[in-house]
């Protein structure tokens, strides 16, 4: 049986643990699942904390899903042992963290230009998470491929010492990304949001092509999109070095993110696919 813990000083430490904002999906069953089998019979945590630090002034904290009871149903199916899901008072006992974390330049681009402030607030409160759990690995997933990339620059920054793990994306069977945030989408909005999985589809596709060729398929398909019905309100579309989160060079070589993300009604969605480019012949 998963037990459930909102204090940290009943915590053991963790052979690996997943951090959620709760409202679970198959996609964080799937993080889960990669911390069970990293874990071997060692504990799997899942932490449960929807982090106010990481939410700007005009987004939606105060709506976003709570289902703690499901949660920790999800994540018990899914292997693990223990559900921390603390209060805002454990993690941040004095209010609000005068010392928090820095995302530096990285966590000013793309996302972070979108949302100031929110990489701060999400690096302080993964710091704080790991301190709490103490695990051997933390499993992140790969749709979130900025958060990725600065918690592994933090972890390697820092001296953390922990084992940052990425996880595929899970899509659902029409190719929409799985998000918490997508309970909030009609079905018009939803059709409409597709066009973010077709764009990095038709970027893919153009990956023989060369990098310039990739972003400018994707930038096709988001671009025809705005006209849909409701429209989708690109914020960006980019190919993207994964090493700093600078748009690729022209004759870029090694890995990249082709990385969008747009709104849908009232709804902010992301998503991203890892390429490979090989050197020039």
């Amino acid at each position: 049986m998963t037990e459930l813990v909102h204090h940290a000083g009943d915590l053991p430490p963790a052979a690996a643990v997943v951090m959620t904002m709760g409202a679970l999906h198959e996609g964080h069953a799937s993080l889960i699942r990669a911390a069970r089998a990293r874990a071997g019979d060692g504990p799997v945590t899942v932490t449960v904390f929807v982090n106010p630090l990481q939410f700007g002034p005009n987004e939606d904290l105060d709506r976003y899903p709570r289902t703690l009871a499901a949660d920790v149903e999800l994540a018990a199916q899914a292997g693990a042992d223990l559900v921390f899901a603390p209060g805002v008072e454990e993690v941040y006992p004095g209010g609000q963290p005068q010392v928090r974390i820095s995302a530096g330049p990285m966590g000013e681009r793309f996302e972070g230009a979108t949302r100031p402030g929110h990489f701060d607030g999400m690096l302080t409160v993964v710091a704080k998470l790991l301190h709490l759990t103490r695990p051997a690995a933390a499993v992140f997933g790969q749709k979130d491929a900025q958060q990725l990339a600065l918690i592994r620059r933090m972890a390697t920054d820092l001296n953390f010492p922990v084992d940052i793990v990425a996880a595929p994306t899970v899509r659902d069977a029409d190719g929409l990304a799985l998000s918490s945030r997508n309970r909030y989408l009609s079905p018009a909005e939803r059709t409409s949001a597709l066009a973010l999985s077709r764009a990095l589809s038709a970027g893919r596709d153009a990956a023989e092509k060369g990098p310039a060729a990739v972003a400018h398929a994707a930038r096709t398909v988001m671009d025809a999109a705005a006209a849909a019905e409701p429209p989708v309100v690109l914020d960006y579309c980019a190919l993207i070095d994964p090493a700093d989160f600078t748009e690729t060079a022209p004759g870029h070589t090694g890995p990249a993110v082709l990385a969008v993300a747009a709104k849908v009604g009232s709804t902010r969605l992301i998503d991203n696919i890892p390429l490979e480019f090989g050197a020039a012949s």
